[in-house]
Formats: structure tokens, sequence, C-alpha cells
């Protein structure tokens, strides 16, 4: 059902709810069937016809009236994309895992609910919330070149202000060097999802402190790069290095990647931090974070989770309602990715948030398992034991206050009885005193 919300919202926040003046009429389905299904006779006819392809790999249609308006949902976000993205000549598909199972063989689908996208001789899979608004984002992204080029100042400066992303950036003679097209082909394999740039100019590549066919490895929120050693680097060797540092310190939930993140945990569990950005308090935690993170990002195993609730609004009471938690304040703790059980850091004053160390200490308790969603498990069961014990207990009371109502009882009956008998007795004693009265006269 939270599925089907996300889809919907999807699909009116792409809906005008009045006339737009012109140059803000934000598209509406036409009505035009765009998305192809995709079988073993038109597929190669498909990929051929358009610079790029997109698939959606998905299940036999279900009997289920609410699972099949969730699978009518889908191809409508589905066709709005591709409504918005003809001009670009980007085709859309749909694969039926059962009717099409030899297609999906072929072209290497496995997943089913995910979405693949076909350029040239790539297979790009798309791990994002299926929406129009972030399908058609990822895939303009597709469309750029692989590599940008940083020429000035200007440019370098919004390169620095790119922290939330992983960032590869290179200085190179120019764009015929062999060292060049090898960092191209590299940053091919990772588009979009991780952001390379390079530069042939001397006073850039100064700023940057890189030497020629030089390459740095920038970590999210993290102030200094790692300078990939060995140069000048071969493609193999530039994926090796990326493969091995792609989980960051710290790292932000963001729609386009969304399960790929969630996906991507430590032992089942992640360490979540929610802040919400534009808030004070947010914003407080969030440098706290970002400091344990660069005081500590020489530990492969820690790795943070930053969740600004702003970003997912649908999922805020999901979200307290499953981790008992306020999103209106910063929170920080591991979560389960099975059960979805979780273990939050108490924070001795609501107004005070906790200090560096005081974080960093909570960490090194996670890391060292003192911390874990099993001993949240414990303790209910404790006190559920405690519940059927005192529930016993009652049960055994009523039980023995019944038993004494009821002895009381018969105890009052045979007093009663004695009394009659007495009573009885009595008046048998005055019968005979009458009939001796009778005798005497």
């Amino acid at each position: 059902m939270l599925s089907l919300l996300l889809f919907v919202l999807s699909c009116l926040s792409l809906a005008p709810l009045s006339p737009a003046e012109k140059g803000l009429e934000f598209p509406q389905y036409d009505g035009k069937d765009r998305v192809v299904d995709i079988n073993d006779k038109n597929y190669k006819k498909a990929l051929k016809k358009h610079s790029m392809m997109c698939l959606f790999y998905h299940g036999p249609i279900p009997d289920s009236k609410e699972l099949q308006k969730q699978h009518q949902m889908t191809e409508m976000v589905l066709e709005l994309a591709a409504q918005v993205m003809e001009e670009k000549d980007i085709g859309f598909g749909m694969v039926d895992s059962q009717k099409d199972s030899k297609v999906a063989k072929k072209l290497g689908l496995q997943e089913e609910g995910s979405t693949y996208v076909f350029k040239e001789d790539r297979v790009v899979e798309f791990d994002g919330l299926l929406s129009a608004n972030t399908l058609v984002e990822f895939l303009l992204d597709l469309l750029k070149e692989p590599v940008e080029v940083i020429g000035n100042a200007l440019e370098l400066r919004a390169f620095d202000r790119m922290e939330e992303d992983i960032r590869l950036v290179g200085y190179f003679k120019n764009e015929d060097s062999e060292h060049y097209e090898a960092f191209k082909e590299a940053a091919e394999q990772f588009q979009p999802y991780i952001k390379f740039f390079a530069t042939f100019d001397k006073s850039v590549a100064k700023e940057l402190t890189l030497k020629l066919n030089e390459v740095d490895f920038y970590e999210p929120f993290m102030e200094e790069p790692l300078t990939i050693p060995g140069k000048p680097h071969t493609e193999e060797e530039l994926v090796e290095f990326i493969m091995e540092h792609r989980r960051p310190t710290l790292r932000k939930l963001r729609a386009e990647d969304m399960f790929e993140t969630w996906e991507d945990d430590i032992e089942g569990i992640h360490i979540v931090a929610f802040a919400e950005e534009e808030d004070p308090d947010g914003f407080e935690f969030l440098e706290i974070l970002k400091q344990v993170a660069r005081d500590n990002t020489q530990l492969p195993e820690l790795s943070i989770i930053w969740i600004d609730p702003d970003d997912f609004p649908l999922l805020i009471p999901y979200w307290e309602k499953t981790f008992k938690v306020d999103l209106f304040r910063p929170q920080i703790g591991v979560v389960n990715v099975t059960d979805a059980d979780s273990v939050w850091l108490e924070m001795d004053d609501e107004e005070d948030l906790p200090t560096p160390q005081e974080l960093e200490d909570w960490i090194e308790d996670v890391l060292a398992g003192k911390v874990n969603t099993e001993d949240d498990d414990d303790e209910e069961e404790d006190e559920d034991e405690e519940d059927e014990h005192d529930d016993d207990d009652d049960d055994n009371n009523e039980e023995e206050d019944e038993e004494d109502d009821s002895e009381s009882d018969d105890d009052e009956d045979d007093t009663d009885d004695e009394d009659d008998t007495d009573d009885e007795e009595d008046d048998d004693d005055d019968e005979e005193e009458d009939d001796d009265d009778d005798d005497d006269e």
C-alpha cells in the first residue's frame, strides 16, 4: 500500500491543480500508449530503435484488485516518463517474468520489480524510487557525458560544494590522452551514481593539488580526498579502487538510489540518523555526525545512513510508527534490515544534543556489539513474562477469593440452619408447657 501511495504522489505532483501560465505547464498523461510489452519477437527491434531503452521487469499480473491497481499505477508512471522523454529518443517497455522468461534471460533481467536501462553496450539498473520525477532525472543524468570537465575557478567552487556525492577528479594532458580515455571508460561503468570530473588546466590542477595523470577520490562529507596510488591508472585499476572504497562512512539516503543504499547493510544492520538539514537542531546534529565520521573514516565497518525526513514526507508516519521515534527531533539508532527492529540513542536532556565524544562512544558500543536490536526484544520478552506472571497471580487471587466467598456462604448457611433448629425446639417446648397447663385445669 505504501508503494501505491508513492506512485499516486508521483503522478499527482505532475498534474496542475489549477490552470498554469505559459512556461509552467506541467505534463499530464495524454492517453497515448508508449510503453511496449516486450517479447521474443519485438525486443531486438525495440533496442535498435532507440538510443536508450528503459525496461521494467515485473512478475505475472496478480488476481488481487489492490495489486492490479498497483501494477496499473506503475504502468502509468512509465507512460508519463515515456511521454516526457519521447523527444530524447528513449524507449520504454515492460517484461513479464513468466510470459517472457526467455527474453528476460537473454537480456540478463533478474530481479522482479526492477528497472533496467540499456545504453549502447551497457545495462544500468535503476535502484531508486519508481516515480516519474525520479526516473526522468535518472535518465537525464545518463544522457550526459560520463566525465565533466572543470575549466575555471567558478566550476571548481561548484565541485567543492558537492559534498553529498562520491566524486573522482583527475588531471590529464588533454582529451586525447590515453590515461584520460581509461578514466572515461571507468566513469561509464558507474554513471550516474558516481560523479567523475577531469581538468586539463594547470591552475585548476594546482588548486586541487593534483599532479599530471593523478586521480583523487572524494568520499561524501570528507574534507580531504584519497589519492589513488600508482599513477597513471588503467581502467581496471580505477574500477577496483572504487569498488573497494565505494561504501562511505557517512552517506545520505537519496530517492535515486535508496534501495541500493538500504540493501548495502553490514551484517544485517544499519546505523541510521534522522536530521532535518533546514532545522537548526537538525543542522547542528548533522555537523556533529560529519565530525564523528571524519574522525573515524578509517574504520571499514562504520557506515552511517543520514535521512533527511523532508526528502521523504510520505514515509514519516511509517518510520515514526515502525521505529517508535519522534522525527521532529534528531535521532540516531541501530536498525535491523530484516525485521525493522531498532534501538535508539537515549538523550538525557531532550534540549541538548549529544557531543561528538558522546556520539563516538555510543558508536563504539554499537561496533563492539554492546548495542543491538535483540536487547530490546529480550526486554519485551521479560515484560511479557512479568505481565503473564501478574495475570496468573491475579487469576490465583481471584480463585482464592471465590473459594473464601464460597466457604463463607456455607458457614452462613450452617448458622442459619442451626438457628432454625433452635427456633423449632423452642416452639415445641412452648407447646408442651401449654398442654401441661390445660391438664392442671
